[in-house]
């Protein structure tokens, strides 16, 4: 692409948008940025607005910072900006052509990509994937949501570097080229507030694949009914993975054992990976399920996913044993803050959805007593609601979705009771702390409702005994309280910290 003396508007000011605007300036681009928020409303920030005007960049910020965007002939736009506003379509009409920094990433990067997304497990997987190719002696670049924004340094990644992505579905969505290797760990109902239906954010899953060539490799779940479909698209090689069934080609569990599995139906005739050549099935133990650091049967499948994908990039067995039987976590994903008086307390902050709430509580075994609650993504309860009747003691809810939870809580409740006869002696004998115990009539556990969020963690704290686990795994984004879920699961861990 011929950036030099291109009129380029860059549209959203945020944290990938800064380097972009850098590195388009650099490479003579006549370069606007343009911003919904005022100079005023930057603030402490306001001197990232002076940097840029350092390097010749125009501002064009508050009100009225998208008219004239028909006088531009590129127009890079933040993850996740709508491309139907009106004056996104009307610069269209005037020849404007779209596009975004990772669009620009992958038209430039000479280095073979391997892309990860999926609406739960991403940065897991994605860390995984980039600590096998670490410890395999690979010069590897982490970007994309974690990691680093890369584009300063795409020309100077070389052609025999690798570099992993993890991608959201906003990155996708204006896709025309996949990676070389396209992970996807699962799709669930996710970002219903912002996407405008769920064929919308399904189909900006899909980008991920829906450009591969022959030559190009799928890592796919084949336990989630949608990347299960996903599979019989595939225009490269295929190495699926599953906890559910032992597979003739891809990661498999065989007992307590992750396998990985593999010939020409998942290589396609490179020559670059073990077993390629021949065709020849080959088949190797990774580590026991029970090895592993982390908790949770999903982390099992994000373990099997970047297997998959190390394998298909050339990594040796060895590296990716040693990795998955070592690896710890990332926080804010079922990371362990502190014991204290026989409670654990868990930080779990990324469960932004319901499903990922879910997989959060399946993590356990014991009495859980669940910190859940926040901004409102426009995503259903119900089915949230029948796993926390199930399985919490005391549910603690902050925030804006409170009554929403509440409600499908208290519904679910009641279908348990309909279809169930339940031993109120038995259960009183038992101990009225269980789950499962009705609370003035109502099956399911007992519900605290908090204004704020420190109340939230005391009331929690207060709820728990010894070997109870208190949990937050809000089911919801953090937006009403928090600019992100990093912060909320920072001051949860302050909190408890000072309990």
């Amino acid at each position: 692409m011929e950036l030099a003396e291109k009129k380029v508007a860059v549209v959203g000011l945020g944290v990938s948008n800064q380097p972009l605007i850098r590195f388009l300036a650099r490479k003579g681009a006549r370069v606007t940025g343009c911003d919904r928020k005022s100079r005023e409303a930057f603030g402490e920030k306001a001197g990232v607005l002076a940097e840029l005007e350092k390097l010749g960049v125009g501002l064009r910020l508050g009100e009225g910072y998208l008219e004239g965007l028909g006088a531009f002939e590129l127009i890079f736009l933040t993850p996740g900006m709508r491309r139907d506003l009106p004056e996104i379509e009307a610069a269209q009409r005037a020849g404007a052509v779209l596009s975004s920094e990772m669009r620009l990433f992958f038209s430039l990067c000479r280095a073979p990509i391997i892309g990860i997304t999926g609406s739960s497990g991403k940065t897991t997987t994605t860390t995984l994937l980039y600590e096998m190719l670490k410890a395999a002696g690979r010069q590897v670049h982490l970007g994309g949501n974690i990691g680093q924004v890369l584009i300063e340094r795409v020309e100077e990644i070389p052609p025999e570097a690798a570099v992993i992505m993890e991608l959201s579905s906003f990155q996708l969505q204006d896709f025309t080229q996949s990676p070389h290797i396209a992970v996807v760990t699962n799709v669930t109902p996710n970002h219903l507030d912002q996407h405008s239906s769920m064929e919308e954010y399904l189909e900006a899953k899909r980008n991920i694949l829906r450009f591969q060539k022959p030559g190009d490799f799928a890592v796919l779940n084949l336990d989630n009914e949608v990347t299960r479909e996903m599979a019989g698209g595939v225009k490269g090689g295929l190495m699926p993975f599953s906890r559910g069934q032992e597979l003739k080609e891809g990661v498999f569990l065989r007992g307590d054992e992750i396998i990985c599995r593999w010939g020409r139906q998942v290589t396609q005739g490179s020559l670059n990976i073990p077993g390629a050549s021949d065709g020849a099935i080959k088949e190797e133990r990774i580590c026991r399920a029970g090895e592993l650091k982390l908790l949770g049967t999903h982390n099992v499948e994000n373990v099997m996913a970047a297997a998959g994908a190390a394998i298909l990039a050339g990594v040796p067995v060895a590296a990716i044993r040693k990795v998955a039987a070592t690896f710890r976590g990332v926080p804010h994903r079922l990371e362990l803050v502190r014991r204290m008086n026989g409670v654990d307390y868990y930080n779990d902050s990324i469960a932004t959805s319901p499903a990922r709430a879910m997989a959060g509580l399946r993590s356990f075994d014991r009495p859980v007593v669940l910190i859940a609650g926040g901004y409102d993504k426009h995503l259903p309860f119900d089915e949230f609601a029948e796993e926390v009747v199930g399985r919490v003691k005391t549910l603690v809810l902050v925030g804006v979705t409170t009554p929403l939870i509440e409600e499908a809580v208290r519904k679910a409740g009641a279908r348990v009771a309909s279809h169930a006869s339940i031993n109120v002696a038995v259960n009183a004998a038992a101990g009225a702390s269980r789950p499962g115990v009705p609370h003035d009539g109502q099956v399911g556990p007992a519900i605290v409702r908090c204004m704020t969020f420190a109340e939230a963690v005391r009331a929690a704290s207060a709820a728990a005994g010894p070997g109870d686990v208190v949990l937050l795994s809000p089911a919801c984004a953090s937006y009403d309280m928090f600019p992100n879920f990093e912060k909320r699961g920072e001051l949860f861990r302050e909190l408890v910290n000072a309990l």
